[in-house]
Parts: structure tokens; sequence; C-alpha cells
């Protein structure tokens, strides 16, 4: 397959999609402190709403999950209501969104969330984590109990139901990136020895047990689940990727949930080929595009076209979505794209590096690098003609 194969339509459940292209979910620190959304989030996704399908943030389904400042949620009123006013105005401009509902487990710290972090073992993260006074050391979480893991099994329930309120057309289960299910799955951080622990039959039961009950609350057509293979990070670190992701596919994929949405996935690499071997429904890549990295001139099309040739049915993109709100169109016309001008702006709050950003049609942006460029093509081709 190509790159333009990324305009062709695709399907999540029974959405129809426009392109192939997904905006992955990308933590952006700019909801309200009690995690309701703003209006500033809602211009943010509705800038965005030409990719073929959104997937909105990580929100978190309980107070003890949260993990930064200013992260979203969806276990309140309030938040069903501030999410339901960046639905509103998504779909007013013809896009979709999804909801990844996300649990940072041992991911996070008292001053955020008030109180002692859960983990499958009281195993502490080895870093900081960013609190309202700055970086602080990570404390020792408490060991959740069985009763405490059907709790939360419940609240991921509640916080999809919530989701559905609020106008999201299904949610992603965040069982990726060191929070708590995927803490659960890797043997460096589950030191359990009930049926949670051990064997990897035992560590994939939470994930596996979170689905199954979303999808009776919801149904399976609204229900996608996010993994990262052999992604270390937040103090990750598999022993045994390659036998614990089959495990674990292989028994979502008895579920049928509509889409499995895999990190950093490598074409050549055959978990990857396993992967989509074993996945019945649509499997959503997210290309290694390097983080800490300069994105590729080409925002990624030549790796999404490559994981579109290997099998999967749609691509996620973050920084390049971050950075330019049209894409899509973008890419589609060979557009020159804007560059994330500072990482750290991703993460401070404000419209700075969030919603000020140009489109194409935008003209009121002297300097960016993008614009100019292409105002220079048509100049020429004005001259030329």
């Amino acid at each position: 397959m190509t790159n333009t194969d990324l305009f062709t339509t695709g399907r999540v459940g029974a959405l129809e999609l426009p392109n192939r292209l997904v905006m992955a979910p990308m933590t952006r620190n700019r909801a309200a402190a009690d995690g309701t959304p703003t209006e500033l989030m809602a211009t943010y996704y509705t800038q965005r709403a030409s990719a073929g399908l959104i997937i909105a943030e990580a929100a978190t389904p309980n107070q003890v999950g949260l993990t930064y400042p200013n992260i979203p949620a969806i276990y309140t009123d309030s938040h069903i209501a501030g999410w339901r006013r960046v639905t509103d105005s998504v779909r007013a401009a013809g896009g979709r969104m999804v909801l990844q509902l996300q649990h940072g487990g041992r991911v996070g710290h008292p001053d955020n969330s008030g109180l002692t972090p859960v983990a499958p073992s009281a195993i502490a993260l080895p870093d900081t984590v960013h609190t309202p006074t700055g970086h602080q050391d990570a404390v020792t979480p408490r060991e959740l109990t069985v009763a405490e893991i059907q709790d939360t099994v419940a609240d991921f329930v509640t916080a999809a139901r919530n989701a559905i309120a609020a106008g999201f057309e299904g949610v992603e289960i965040h069982s990726a990136n060191g929070y708590l299910l995927h803490q659960f799955l890797s043997d460096n951080t589950n030191q359990r020895t009930d049926a949670y622990g051990g064997s990897i039959a035992n560590r994939i039961r939470f994930t596996v047990e979170v689905v199954d009950a979303v999808i009776a609350a919801v149904g399976a057509e609204r229900v996608g689940v996010r993994i990262a293979p052999g992604v270390n990070v937040n103090g990750i670190a598999e022993t045994d990727t390659d036998e614990l992701y089959p495990a674990l596919v292989s028994a979502l994929a008895q579920r049928r949930p509509a889409y499995l949405h895999v990190v950093f996935a490598d074409p050549e690499s055959s978990l990857f080929h396993r992967i989509r071997s074993l996945w019945p429904t649509t499997l959503i890549a997210n290309p290694n595009l390097g983080w800490g990295v300069p994105l590729p001139a080409d925002g990624g099309a030549a790796a999404a076209g490559a994981l579109l040739g290997a099998g999967a049915d749609l691509v996620s993109l973050g920084r390049s979505f971050l950075a330019n709100p049209d894409l899509v169109e973008r890419l589609r016309i060979g557009a020159p794209l804007n560059t994330v001008r500072d990482a750290h702006l991703m993460y401070v709050g404000g419209a700075t590096g969030y919603t000020d950003y140009p489109a194409l049609a935008d003209n009121s942006a002297p300097g960016d690098s993008a614009l100019d460029s292409l105002a220079t093509k048509q100049l020429s081709a004005v001259s030329a003609a």
C-alpha cells in the first residue's frame, strides 16, 4: 500500500471514517484543576476534526487514578458536561471522537490526587512525578486488594458510560505506556502471588476483566484497547514481551472489541505480524517516529504507509496532529508541515503551543516556516504562469 491509501475510507466498529489517519491521544494538561475539560480544549479538538478519528487524551476514571495536574477526568457530572461541549463542537465540524480511559496506578502523587497512588504491587516509580509545585520523587504506591481491583473495574465501567453520555462514539482502554493496566501486565511491576500475578495468564487478567466489563456496559463496537509491546516507559521492563502480547491479544480477540491500538508499531517486526494475524477487527498502528527528536519532514506519512502495507487498517499520529490542525489536507496535497515549536509548551497550559498552530488557510502567522515555504511555492507558480 502507498501513502495515498491514508485518504481512503476506513471503519471502526459501526463508524465509517473518511480517511485512515487517526489523531493519537496526547496528554496536554489543559483541563481545569478538577479535571473538567475547558473551552480551550474544545477549540483544540475542533481544529483537528478532519482526522478520520480523534482519540481524545487520557481521562482518569476515578480520583486515585489521576496522574498529573490539569489532566481531564470522566467521573463527575461536571466532567461529563465539559466533555459534551468538546464532542458537540467536534461533531458540528464533521469529526468523530472516542475517549481514552487511563488509570495512572503508581504514576501519580498525593499532591495531585490527594491520595496515595495504588498499583499491583508496592513498587515505586523510579522517577519523579510532575506536581503543582514542581517535580517530586514518586511515592511508594499501595498494593490493591482483590476487592479494590474489582472496584476499579467498576470505575472503568462508570467512566465508559459517562463517556457515551458525554457524546463520545466509544472509549479506548489504556493498557500501555506504564500506567495501571500495563503495570499489571509487566513482571517487573507486578510481583503479586494471587490470581492477578505470576503467570502470563494471571497478569493479563485485569486488562481482560476491564475490557469484558466495559463491553458488557457499552457494547463491543464502542470499545478499543491500546497496548505498547516492549515500550519501556514509566519504569516498565518487560522480560517476556514476545509471549505476553500474543496471549493478551488472543484473549482480547475473543471479545471482538472494535479496535486494537498498537503503540510504536514496527512494520518489520515478527511480533507486529503475529498480532495482526491474531486480531479480528480494526488494527490501529502508531509508528515510532522517535521521541525527543524532530519529526520527519513528511510528518510520518512514509512510516504510516509502511504500516498500512504491513497490515494495519488505520494509522495514528501524535505530534504531527499537534502542530498541524489540518494535517490530513497538508498530507493529501503534499504541503509543507508546521514543526513542534517547543516540547515544553505541550504541557504548560494556555493557548500557546496548543491552539495557535496555523492552518494553511491562515495568513496571520508571519514567520511560520511551513507557511512561508508554501507561500514561496505559490508565488513561484503564479510567476511561472
